[in-house]
């Protein structure tokens, strides 16, 4: 990694502008529109695959194995998704960032709550965490609606994000159906609702 220096960038080397060009059927202008919907998509992924990374690594207590191993896949589609919208906006003609520092001056969440946690207490969080990133990724839907591809993307997407909150949800269910986090307003709370819920049963 390059050393640390102040920034004196060049736009004979780099350039973020848009390019003057997009994919055929769309005007500059609509392809360059779609293209900068997609980029909160890839700070909010990239944002995601950290965070189930990072609850991969802290999971501790019963049922350990089985969401240590179940995040895996998850973080490994996420990863994907973020691959297919960086290149998507590259093809309509607005040069991606991926930067972590891009990703954190641009984010309106703050960081995931949990450290060292019973795996209870991260499966509830996450599902808070699932739920705001699918919310947005259902209004990108309609923000890149005068492309259909791109569309088409972002619905699909949408769909395995839903199946891998679906996953987390199973464990945090009786056979009633109602998630034992209901009315948590925040990722601690639903926590520590998980959590106690799960030592009431084992009474």
């Amino acid at each position: 990694m390059a050393k640390k220096t102040t920034r004196s960038a060049s736009p004979q080397v780099t350039s973020g502008a848009d390019a003057p060009l997009t994919v055929p059927g769309l005007s500059a202008e609509t392809g360059h529109r779609v293209a900068d919907a997609l980029q909160m998509r890839v700070h909010a992924l990239n944002d995601l695959q950290l965070t189930l990374k990072h609850a991969h690594w802290n999971v501790v207590g019963p049922h350990f194995i089985g969401v240590h191993e179940m995040l895996d896949p998850q973080i490994d589609g996420v990863r994907d998704m973020i691959d297919v919208l960086a290149e998507r906006m590259s093809t309509l003609g607005v040069a991606p960032n991926g930067l972590p520092g891009a990703l954190v001056s641009a984010r309106t969440w703050d960081d995931y709550d949990l450290m060292r946690a019973d795996t209870s207490a991260h499966l509830a969080a996450l599902e808070l965490v699932y739920t705001g990133v699918i919310e947005d990724h259902r209004a990108a839907i309609e923000a890149v609606g005068d492309d259909p591809v791109t569309e088409d993307i972002v619905i699909g997407q949408t769909a395995d994000l839903e199946q891998y909150q679906w996953f987390v949800r199973a464990h945090l269910q009786g056979t009633s159906g109602a998630l034992v986090t209901d009315g948590a307003s925040g990722e601690v709370e639903a926590a520590e609702k998980a959590t106690t819920s799960r030592r009431a049963r084992k009474r």
